[in-house]
């Protein structure tokens, strides 16, 4: 039976997320690193991922964003899901009231500056946060600017409003039955380490692996150490045992 590995980028991500870690997992399968187009729905990405590949099994590896997207796959076609990766992620739908209103006006007002000032702007606003503060001045943090750089102001529109309009997969996470990895950068700002220990909990089998110095960007802070991870996921989801 085929086996292929889905590697989901986040919010203003490409393949260039996974370049440490496409080599080395496609010893175990092929690799696919999808382009989300201006879908505008996390479900729309999921049923698109599902439409682009013909493997029988995939292992699903998921970060930010593409988390929520591999959780919307597995939604989807639980039967064809042997795996899942889900890295500095989130599972809850947006919240009610003023904190809701906060996450849209606080998105909506880069998404402005992304159309006024242009996509390097925007990123130099947001991109900070995204990683450890060690790395302010390093070529990881430049290599992020030039991702965001190559993506488009309707792009960031259009995941926008996949993100604002996210569903909530709390009781999802009860039924996922797969061999399932969390991973979290120790410093991770936007995705804390807290709430993947509650993903942990609810997901049953499920193993956690923190990055250390490492914050929401770990594929490309600490790719080594993610490397690492990924590939004992992957062989534990491809018949082998759980790394312990």
């Amino acid at each position: 039976m085929r086996t292929q590995i889905v590697l989901l980028p986040g919010l203003l991500c490409d393949d260039a997320v996974w370049v440490d870690q496409r080599g080395p997992l496609s010893a175990i399968g092929e690799c696919f690193v999808p382009d989300y187009g201006m879908r505008d729905s996390l479900g729309a990405m999921a049923d698109h991922v599902l439409e682009s590949v013909e493997a029988d099994r995939l292992l699903v590896a998921g970060h930010s964003m593409g988390g929520r997207v591999a959780l919307e796959i597995f939604r989807r076609a639980p039967d064809r899901v042997a795996g899942l990766a889900l890295l500095d992620t989130g599972y809850t739908e947006r919240p009610a009231g003023d904190v809701g209103e906060s996450e849209r006006a606080q998105r909506m007002k880069l998404l402005d500056l992304a159309r006024t000032q242009g996509m390097r702007a925007m990123g130099n606003q947001w991109a900070p946060g995204m990683v450890h503060p060690d790395r302010l001045d390093d070529k990881v943090y430049q290599a992020i600017l030039d991702m965001i750089e190559r993506s488009t102001a309707d792009k960031f529109a259009a995941q926008i409003r996949a993100l604002l309009d996210r569903p909530d997969a709390t009781e999802l996470l009860d039924e996922i039955n797969c061999p399932t990895t969390l991973v979290c950068g120790r410093d991770d700002r936007w995705s804390p380490l807290a709430r993947h220990e509650e993903m942990h909990a609810r997901i049953r089998g499920s193993q956690l692996r923190v990055i250390e110095h490492s914050g929401h960007m770990c594929t490309m802070e600490r790719p080594e150490e993610v490397t690492t991870v990924l590939l004992e996921w992957a062989r534990w989801a491809a018949g082998g045992e759980a790394a312990q």
